[in-house]
């Protein structure tokens, strides 16, 4: 069943953010999904994970302030990570007392990381999309390693799955005990909706049953 979308916009400390909500009338849980860079709400693989959420989860598409703006450049991080905060607050208060996951593509993933072992109510696990481990390559020819975002994570407790391209050029995180990877054929973009659903369904369907 699909549910009608509510656009809602939500003020942060660096412009309003957008997001699609889609809630079925009993809620039982919320999953909250960001997006890539220079991209939007409507990534194939978000679409697949919003698809993939059990039936009685909300799920909110979260659009940066500046992409609502008409930005394609993305914000410094510290002002991505504040807007993100800000609107999980709003859910949290229009959605109180439920079960939360985290999660969201490239970009969208590493705030979803950085976000978690601080949020609070703290989210019951973290959905990676094509989280990208390894930055584009400086004039040097050196990669910044962004594996400590998402280990944070695993260090916290908090379980989360990772799924990647297997031909995704900014590498692909490694298992670690709170750690699921999924690869699935395909590059950072992730494009192939099918097995991304399969792989996120089972584990959404596991963690809100809890």
């Amino acid at each position: 069943m699909t549910l009608p979308v509510d656009d809602v916009e939500v003020p942060t400390p660096h412009g309003p953010a957008r997001i699609a909500v889609a809630a079925p009338a009993t809620v039982a849980g919320l999953l909250v999904l960001g997006h890539g860079a220079g991209g939007g709400i409507e990534a194939p693989d978000l679409l697949a994970a919003a698809r993939a959420a059990p039936a009685d989860v909300v799920v909110a598409r979260v659009l940066q302030p500046y992409r609502v703006a008409g930005r394609r450049a993305p914000a410094p991080a510290a002002q991505l990570d504040e807007a993100w905060a800000a609107v999980l607050a709003a859910l949290t208060r229009r959605f109180p007392g439920v079960a939360q996951v985290h999660g969201g593509r490239s970009s969208g993933a590493r705030v979803a990381c950085r976000g978690a072992v601080l949020a609070d109510p703290a989210p019951v696990g973290v959905l990676a999309l094509a989280f990208p481990l390894l930055a584009p390559a400086r004039k040097d020819g050196t990669r910044a390693d962004r594996s400590p975002e998402i280990d944070a994570v695993d260090a916290a407790g908090i379980p989360v799955l990772a799924v990647s391209g297997d031909r995704d050029p900014f590498g692909v995180p490694a298992a670690a005990p709170h750690r699921e990877v999924v690869t699935v054929r395909g590059d950072h973009s992730l494009r192939t909706q099918g097995p991304v659903r399969e792989a996120v369904g089972p584990w959404l369907a596991a963690l809100f049953a809890r």
